[in-house]
């Protein structure tokens, strides 16, 4: 299952991305006074770090005549500073399996932040941590340049291991619990469409450790960032998922026992181009300020499509269907 293969535990990277907004923090001048200081933007599968405070049209941060916070918030009071976190959890409705067409609700948990210098960022059913984390710079968004982001990155994946709804693929046997680990990483544009936009460019690569599928995974993506308002976040991306043969013959073909036990045909499968989706995230700010942290809303919606041998398993073609769909909403704290 990949990232935009959407199912349970891939639900959870897309709530995730709804967080990392980290828009606006203080900086202290040489004089001791503190006056707004934009923070270098980032993203990751879904993931967003971007200015949306009005002092980041000024270009005058360092004069100390530009104007002032939005509503007149003192800038000590901005949640977005070397270390913050969001936290949360919701509820999703979710295919049961990679190419199922039943539908399950899920827990979806959630986090996301800046500790220590290293970012925490969603990666599905996982997380994946930014080295390349920046610090707060000075400046207007239209004078950064690009941002990259690198480090590693973990995921769980559970396909076919529980919760399997459909009688005759649970009558071919669950799979074991795979952990994919690997490494994350992109580059991202701010001001692209308006001074407070983004789009990045990225993926990752990640192999499984714990002897399941035993495969490997690539996942190039392109995601775009906007503010609405000073409370409405709006994330969109798009990506394709790549999986090895190790990868396609665990979950993807039916052996001779499972045919037997199941009475689907037998089907041998093979890697390459596994999936390709579209999702949607918006996440609201409930006192309507995104700056000062506190409770968020947020909702999702997700399409994708698998393809190849992904689509022609009798597991999907069969049993399920090749086009996966996905919705939630859910909870967040920001501090």
């Amino acid at each position: 299952m990949s990232h935009f293969t959407i199912s349970k535990s891939t639900t959870s990277a897309l709530v995730l991305g709804a967080f990392w907004i980290a828009p606006l923090a203080a900086e202290e001048r040489r004089d001791g006074t503190s006056e707004p200081a934009t923070i270098a933007a980032s993203e990751e599968s879904g993931s967003n770090a971007v200015v949306i405070a009005q002092s980041a049209q000024s270009g005058s941060a360092q004069r100390g005549d530009g104007p002032p916070l939005p509503g007149g918030m003192d800038p000590e009071d901005v949640v977005f500073d070397e270390t913050w976190l969001t936290v949360g959890v919701g509820a999703g409705l979710v295919p049961s399996y990679s190419g199922s067409d039943d539908y399950v609700l899920f827990p979806l948990p959630l986090i996301a932040g800046r500790v220590g210098g290293v970012g925490i960022r969603p990666a599905a059913a996982g997380l994946s941590l930014d080295l390349l984390s920046p610090e707060l710079v000075q400046g207007p968004t239209g004078q950064q340049g690009p941002q990259f982001s690198l480090g590693p990155t973990f995921r769980i994946r559970n396909d076919r291991a529980d919760r399997i709804e459909d009688e005759v693929v649970e009558a071919a046997g669950e799979l074991d619990t795979a952990l994919e680990v690997g490494l994350d990483g992109g580059i991202s544009f701010p001001g692209v469409l308006n001074r407070f936009d983004q789009v990045t460019i990225g993926g990752a690569v990640r192999w499984d450790v714990l002897g399941a599928h035993d495969g490997m995974l690539i996942e190039p993506r392109i995601g775009y960032f906007t503010p609405l308002s000073q409370a409405a976040i709006l994330t969109l991306s798009a990506g394709v998922q790549f999986v090895d043969d190790d990868f396609a013959d665990y979950y993807y073909t039916v052996t001779p026992a499972q045919s037997e036990a199941s009475g689907l045909p037998e089907f041998q499968a093979e890697g390459g181009l596994n999936s390709y989706g579209l999702n949607a995230i918006l996440a609201y700010d409930l006192d309507g300020n995104a700056l000062n942290g506190g409770f968020s809303l947020f909702g999702i919606a997700s399409y994708s499509r698998l393809v190849n041998d992904g689509a022609d398993t009798p597991f999907t073609e069969i049993q399920g269907s090749a086009d996966q769909w996905v919705g939630g909403i859910g909870v967040g704290y920001t501090f």
